[in-house]
């Protein structure tokens, strides 16, 4: 879900993505869910964190 709007631009490239606890409220799912789905955008390459600000959607393949 959080992919699809990732592609549909909800979500633009270099704009912050919610946070764990945000995810989870908002999609109704557990934190650690929400986590590992970030862990694997993050590997996919969809988004990259910075430590202390958050995640944000990647600005092009890395």
């Amino acid at each position: 879900m959080i992919a699809a709007r990732i592609a549909e631009g909800a979500y633009p490239a270099g704009g912050k993505v919610p946070s764990v606890v945000e995810l989870s409220t908002e999609l109704g799912i557990a934190a650690s869910t929400a986590q590992k789905a970030l862990t694997h955008l993050k590997a996919e390459g969809l988004i990259r964190t910075e430590v202390g600000l958050g995640s944000f959607v990647a600005d092009g393949p890395s």
